[in-house]
């Protein structure tokens, strides 16, 4: 049996989500605001409306704990607020600037993902409020957002149809078009399934779309992460298959290739193997462009294999020159790199970050002394 109980009649224009916490209900709406209503006798608090969005707002949602309020909008920003006192705690702006979707807090409240229009994922650190990962779909926009009940995974689902699934380091480990016209929603179930095996973490993953259909999906974590890990490790070894060449390539933008390297059967090994002059006696690359594009990237592989080899922690390396870095700095879109690197980057007028391919919001480069004292101890430690 369903009774109404109570309406609520206070939004100006289309109201385009709502939360519940322990003991609030969070509302937002097409006319820019979050109101906020106590659940013991549904009266608006003192301090709502929540004003500071100049267009409509999209979507709103308490952290688990039920202490913070994020809410996102089309202005390009996502908000956390004291819902205490209705103040606003930080104001993140989307790197691209493009109009906010939806955002979704992690189990443990630490993060905060945010889902933009142009297909841009942003996982934020609710506690520096500063950007941690961003990523990005290929079509469409980010819709959807849900994570997993452990935190160390979540899905995004686009406009476009596509499900994807991310670790919390911003890796895709899994995408694929669930619906055709587009997802609405999607979500983990808080249970895990038993099958038997302890050591096997197996839960259910619901989507919703435009084509009238609900999809439900099981998700390994156990086996999804031991993947992950496999496919880095593969990533740095010449067990490539030739179809793992053929995904290598079009991740570097180099589709065009795809075919010329299958008639030439050339996997993992002989990609490694592969030189200037090989590139064009044998696989008839005429342009030169194309064959110092590919030949950089192959070089990457190549540090990338010699990094693995050597046992040096991933986040110890500078994403530009793949090597340890001795001078970490941080730039302004969060991520740490080689001072040196990163200066000759900006130096050769790239204002966009090399992680992202986003717009550097600032040029300022702060030393990661933290880091760098990290880096000292292991040198310290494995090279003796």
């Amino acid at each position: 049996m369903v009774k109404l109980i109570h309406t609520l009649a206070d939004h100006g224009d289309d109201v385009n989500c709502c939360a519940f916490s322990f003991s609030l209900l969070a509302t937002c709406s097409l006319d820019k605001t979050i109101r906020l209503y106590s659940l013991s006798d549904f009266t608006e608090l003192p301090h709502s409306p929540l004003k500071f969005h100049t267009y409509a707002v999209h979507c709103c949602c308490f952290s688990p704990s039920g202490h913070l309020l994020a809410s996102c909008s089309t202005d390009g920003t996502t908000v956390l607020w004291n819902i205490q006192n209705g103040q606003t705690l930080a104001v993140m702006e989307q790197p691209s600037g493009s109009p906010v979707r939806v955002c979704r807090f992690s189990p443990d409240s630490t993060c905060l993902a945010s889902g933009a229009a142009d297909g841009t994922i942003v996982l934020w650190n609710t506690q520096s409020y500063k950007l941690y990962r961003c990523g990005s779909v290929k079509d469409g926009s980010i819709v959807a957002c849900a994570f997993s009940p452990s935190g160390n995974l979540f899905v995004t689902g686009s406009s476009s149809g596509d499900l994807t699934l991310w670790d919390d380091k911003m890796r895709c480990l899994h995408s694929e078009k669930a619906h055709d016209l587009g997802i609405t929603c999607c979500d983990f179930s808080s249970q895990p399934i038993s099958d038997g095996e302890q050591s096997l973490q197996l839960f259910r993953l619901a989507s919703c779309g435009q084509d009238c259909q609900i999809k439900l999906w099981i998700v390994s974590f156990t086996h999804i992460l031991a993947r992950s890990m496999e496919d880095q490790l593969k990533q740095f070894t010449e067990d490539w298959s030739e179809e793992d060449v053929s995904v290598w390539l079009c991740e570097q933008s180099l589709n065009d290739l795809v075919d010329i390297f299958k008639m030439n059967n050339i996997d993992g090994k002989e990609l490694l193997n592969l030189t200037k002059e090989s590139l064009a006696d044998d696989l008839k690359i005429e342009s030169l462009g194309l064959r110092s594009k590919v030949l950089r990237k192959i070089e990457e592989l190549r540090t990338k294999v010699k990094s693995l080899s050597s046992g040096i922690p991933d986040e110890f390396i500078c994403p530009i020159t793949r090597e340890l870095m001795k001078d970490p700095v941080i730039a302004s879109d969060g991520y740490s790199y080689e001072k040196e690197a990163i200066e000759n980057w900006i130096g050769k007028k790239k204002r966009t970050s090399p992680m992202t391919n986003l717009i550097l919001p600032s040029m300022v480069l702060t030393p990661n002394r933290t880091l760098k004292m990290a880096i000292n101890r292991w040198l310290e430690t494995n090279q003796k």
